[in-house]
């Protein structure tokens, strides 16, 4: 987009983006225990339920694999060609690069839209294969953007004084990202409700079951949580245009947002393992470390090996000229 904020915060993104294939590496693990994790892999468990088996034509492992294989290939290679576009454009100054994007951006975006629609539905859904919300993978894409959009602000608020962003980053970009955030945090609160109203209303067991795993045994603690934390308190804080300016408040409630990520993860996943009990031990909490440790370590690997700002991009040349613009009053 030709939007300052997404301008500030791209070489954050792409770096992140460079991570992709270290993410398909620790995505084995889970290929290797197929049979242990996907009722639907295992035989015995087909034979007691006819409805399960009947949709063996796509809950298989090889198929399973392949889509993988397919989801990763194709993330993998949108971000090698947005990077490698971007890279050239810091050593040859070619402003039509810019140009060139776009189009595989547009491209990237219904891309996206399909594998994160069956990603999800493969990985998440499948735990519980008599289960099924057609508006699921979009949640899952949701998401995504509050993750991104909330992980840029911290470290976009870190990095700001670091140059060449040091000078560049304004009250405006923050702004921007802040509303950014809330848009997603409002999005996240109606497609949650909406996929919770659909199954309430057809009130059709296969259905309702999800919920009722999630709402017994300490997980209805999880959902208030979620309700008060993932979407009132950042919506309400949000709405004021001080909040979004404000690095002091701005920064804190980026970082709740991340952590309601984890917990609304913990709350779609574990039940599908422990239905009405809810069980959380020490052991999760390293692993969250434990990975999370590990992308951040590839992140800032990845993130120092570019300028933190576009070399030569038409868009920086119209940001400092809006700068510029705006600084003219002051000093007047």
């Amino acid at each position: 987009t030709a939007g300052g904020w997404s301008f500030a915060i791209q070489r954050i993104l792409e770096a992140a983006s460079r991570t992709i294939p270290w993410m398909a590496l620790l995505f084995v693990p889970i290929l290797l225990g197929i049979g242990s994790l996907y009722p639907w892999a295992d035989p015995e468990y087909l034979a007691g339920d006819s409805y399960v088996a009947g949709k063996t034509i796509y809950l298989n492992a090889n198929f399973f694999i392949a889509r993988a294989l397919v989801y990763f290939i194709a993330w993998t290679a949108l971000a090698y060609y947005l990077n490698q576009f971007s890279a050239r454009q810091d050593i040859t100054a070619e402003p039509e690069l810019s140009a060139k994007l776009q189009p595989i951006s547009a491209a990237g975006l219904v891309i996206f839209v399909l594998t994160m629609s069956f990603a999800p539905m493969d990985w998440a859904m499948s735990l519980e294969p008599r289960w099924y919300s057609s508006i699921y993978g979009v949640l899952f894409m949701v998401g995504q953007g509050l993750t991104v959009i909330a992980f840029s602000i911290i470290l976009l608020a870190w990095l700001r004084n670091t140059e060449p962003l040091k000078g560049f980053i304004q009250t405006k970009h923050f702004h921007h990202l802040g509303s950014m955030l809330l848009g997603f945090v409002v999005l996240w609160a109606y497609i949650s409700f909406s996929q919770f109203l659909i199954i309430w209303s057809g009130n059709i067991p296969d259905e309702t079951r999800w919920y009722l795993d999630r709402s017994e045994g300490g997980y209805q603690a999880v959902s208030i949580i979620l309700i008060a934390f993932h979407f009132i308190v950042p919506f309400f804080v949000l709405l004021s245009r001080r909040s979004k300016k404000s690095l002091h408040i701005l920064v804190p409630v980026a970082a709740g947002v991340l952590v309601m990520r984890l917990v609304d993860m913990f709350w779609i996943i574990v039940p599908a393992f422990s239905p009405n009990l809810l069980r959380f031990n020490l052991l999760d909490i390293a692993l969250i470390a434990a990975f999370g440790g590990l992308w951040l370590g590839l992140f800032f690997r990845e993130l120092k090996t570019r300028p933190l700002l576009p070399l030569h991009d038409p868009r920086l040349e119209y940001e400092e000229e809006d700068h510029e613009v705006q600084e003219a009053p002051e000093h007047a």
